[in-house]
């Protein structure tokens, strides 16, 4: 079975939540440290850190409160680099629940303004509730989105070029939601990562469901999406939302729900990073474990390990979350279902209360991200259960390089060639802007 995006639920149903099940950073889940059985090599790293010191070098900043149009930022969603070290900024709000102007604005690698493109509508080349973004190492531009039910391209001139549409057949592929990450070797993006919500394909409550979460390569060299699964993440057993809300549910939203499942608090995310040559490593457990898979590969041909262990969830953890830590805040989450449904049948309207799961422990890892150099960024918890801590550098082959201290630096959200990183900030107004700087040769 596959999982699907909410695109491909009845015409017209929109999800509105009080706390993030849809739309960002949610939870996702995996066996606790067991290396894959196809794993050819295991290695195991040190438990002790080695400090490094993050000594980058700045290279220039853009975005400011007043001043000129390109350099004044409404909301940096992403940030990528080409070849060239071309800085592209997707700026605007964007997303399945959210409306507004986006575009993309292009820096080259003084930090010099190159050129603008991108407006909301519905047209080709139109953003249409856009949801990842990429850039390919020629400065191709795909956008994943889910109001046309296509990838869009754009040139390296910002010029658009076409759509590449989902197929509307039984086995369709669905637009993803999340974000999309650039195959370095063109002509395609991989898709897969962290959902918080799962539909078992089929919809209504006997269709099985889903038991991995796949990171697809999407190719984009036809009209029509092509998508091949490279990696299949773990994915534990969930309980069906119909289970979860209250009484008071209209029927007809049991009935939809009963297609859908939820993750609990804490699960373990799929991160995922896509190495220079095609490669992908991700993590789909709780403990310290990095699986590596090589291009065009199925099978997982190395497990990086660290004795780091997770963290047991207490009845305290919990209660902590509960009064403090929980999105939202209270002991129960509101969920709002409405729109339109198939056929005739009146739209749904629904707001019920939403019973919270919790994992049984809380993961070692909380982010990962690759360099265009084939080094691996791993961001590991802190000493609050959803706090960022140290962050450590790898190689592909299973070197360990250094651990930045908790606070010394934040991940980059992005990585370029040379060296180059870029950093979305806030200033002390809240104003958004963007830090390039250029790492160091042993963590680029």
């Amino acid at each position: 079975m596959t999982t699907t995006s909410l695109s491909r639920l009845a015409p017209g149903i929109i999800f509105g939540l009080g706390f993030h099940l849809i739309g960002g950073p949610l939870p996702c889940s995996s066996p606790l440290a067991i290396p894959s059985l196809q794993a050819q090599e295991v290695i195991e790293l040190t438990g002790r850190d080695r400090r490094i010191d993050p000594d980058f070098e700045e290279v220039y900043r853009i975005g400011v409160l007043e001043g000129e149009s390109w350099e004044m930022f409404a909301q940096v969603t992403s940030v990528a680099f080409d070849a060239e070290g071309n800085l592209y900024v997707f700026d605007g709000t964007a997303g399945l629940m959210r409306s507004g102007g986006v575009r993309v604005l292009v820096y080259d690698a003084a930090g010099g303004f190159v050129r603008e493109f991108g407006s909301s509508g519905g047209g080709p080349g139109e953003f249409n509730q856009p949801m990842g973004f990429a850039v390919l190492r020629d400065g191709t531009v795909v956008v994943s989105d889910v109001g046309h039910r296509a990838y869009q391209l754009f040139d390296a001139s910002g010029d658009f070029q076409r759509m590449v549409r989902a197929d509307e057949g039984p086995d369709a592929v669905s637009i993803p939601a999340h974000d999309i990450q650039p195959d370095p070797r063109g002509g395609a993006v991989f898709a897969g990562g962290s959902v918080g919500l799962t539909v078992r394909s089929g919809g209504g409550g006997a269709a099985a469901p889903p038991t991995s979460r796949p990171v697809l390569r999407v190719g984009l060299d036809g009209q029509v999406v092509h998508a091949d699964t490279v990696v299949k993440g773990w994915l534990p057993p969930r309980g069906n939302l119909d289970d979860l809300v209250s009484n008071d549910a209209p029927a007809q939203v049991r009935d939809m729900l009963g297609s859908m499942a939820m993750s609990t608090v804490f699960e373990p995310r799929l991160l995922v990073g896509i190495l220079p040559d095609g490669g992908i490593v991700h993590s789909d457990s709780s403990a310290y474990a990095l699986k590596i898979t090589p291009p065009d590969g199925r099978q997982v041909a190395r497990t990086i390990q660290r004795p780091l262990l997770p963290e047991p969830v207490t009845p305290e953890i919990e209660r902590d979350y509960e009064e403090a830590g929980s999105p939202g805040g209270g002991p129960r989450r509101m969920m709002v279902v409405g729109g339109a449904t198939e056929g005739n049948r009146p739209p749904v309207e629904a707001a019920f209360d939403i019973e919270r799961k919790y994992y049984h422990e809380i993961p070692v890892l909380r982010g990962l991200a690759t360099t265009w150099e084939a080094r691996i960024w791993v961001q590991r918890r802190g000493g609050e259960p959803q706090s960022n801590g140290p962050i450590d550098v790898l190689t592909a082959e299973g070197e360990y390089v250094g651990t930045y201290a908790t606070g010394a630096t934040e991940m980059p959200d992005a990585f370029g060639p040379d060296g180059l990183a870029a950093f979305i900030e806030l200033d002390e107004f809240d104003v958004a802007r963007v830090v390039v700087r250029r790492l160091p040769a042993e963590v680029r």
